[in-house]
């Protein structure tokens, strides 16, 4: 028989304080010795939208991480951070409230403190925003999206294609209704969006009005193995520092954003600008998370 040896992994919901709400993690320890390859499959074989790899630092952070979805490996994204920074202080509390994450996007500080009695985790960017036109118009987007051209919001800021780190094409919509229908049909979505810079939908609405802090949203990435996201933290994160590009005389801007309510898994994604005294932008999106399972991969 072959030897084979234990890695432990945990699982967690995360951008909830409820159990079977919010965004499913699995978090695999002590990752080091595992290969890319090796990673990818194991990825595959949790089938969540995301799997997290622990491993020793090698730039001076406090952990690598290293993040893989079924189909592809991912420089950034918002809920493996959150939840892998949760799950390391939960399980070692000298670790301390700052840790510095190695991701592909370079270094991400995450902060971890109590508020109101449960642990909250708060990333930080590690990129500036990069915003570029959307690679469609707004009739073809509503139709590759199940929904009347009406469905897409005709006022500020329109259709963008923006990315702190991952590229989402932000579609800003009428109203709840409209993003309760809105349905993604795959060929037209290839035929459109496949290969092009922002290839994933990040569907959103302000429920309080434009210069509102309440938004709805939904999240589809066909290109990487996701039908639909129950909570988009590198989504929302770019989506903040883009809305900062809009407002540059607004010292300060926070939004909570909901996103998973029509999958049944809601979740609650925190997200806030601060302008710093040389001019630049900082973006942080924070939630909190429950453990939910751990155990052992014989590999």
């Amino acid at each position: 028989m072959i030897a084979r040896r234990p890695v432990a992994f945990h699982t967690l919901d995360v951008f909830t304080d409820t159990a079977f709400g919010g965004n499913p993690l699995a978090v695999v320890l002590d990752a080091g010795a595992l290969t890319g390859e090796q990673m990818q499959r194991i990825a595959g074989e949790f089938n969540l939208s995301e799997t997290a790899f622990v491993s020793p630092p090698e730039r001076g952070g406090t952990h690598r991480v290293r993040i893989f979805t079924p189909q592809d490996e991912m420089p950034f994204a918002g809920h493996p951070t959150i939840g892998t920074a949760l799950l390391l202080s939960e399980l070692d509390p000298a670790a301390g409230a700052r840790l510095v994450f190695e991701e592909g996007v370079g270094p991400v500080p995450v902060e971890v403190r109590r508020e109101g009695g449960a642990a909250f985790a708060e990333l930080q960017a590690a990129q500036k925003v990069e915003v570029r036109p959307a690679p469609v118009e707004a009739d073809e987007l509503a139709a590759l999206l199940s929904l009347a051209p009406a469905d897409i919001a005709a006022d500020a800021p329109g259709l963008t294609a923006a990315s702190c780190g991952v590229p989402f094409l932000f579609v800003p919509l009428a109203s709840a209704g409209a993003l309760g229908r809105a349905r993604v049909d795959v060929a037209r979505w290839k035929a459109a969006l496949s290969g092009t810079w922002s290839p994933h939908l990040f569907l959103y609405v302000f429920m309080d009005g434009r210069q509102g802090s309440l938004i709805r949203a939904r999240m589809f990435a066909p290109s990487l193995g996701i039908p639909e996201d129950p909570a988009t933290g590198g989504a929302v994160t770019a989506l903040a520092a883009h809305f900062a590009e809009l407002e540059p005389n607004r010292p300060a801007r926070q939004w909570m954003v909901m996103q998973g309510v029509e999958m049944g898994r809601p979740s609650a994604l925190r997200a806030r600008i601060e302008r710093r005294a040389d001019g630049s932008t900082a973006v942080f999106v924070g939630g909190t998370a429950v453990r939910m399972s751990q155990g052992e991969l014989w590999l």
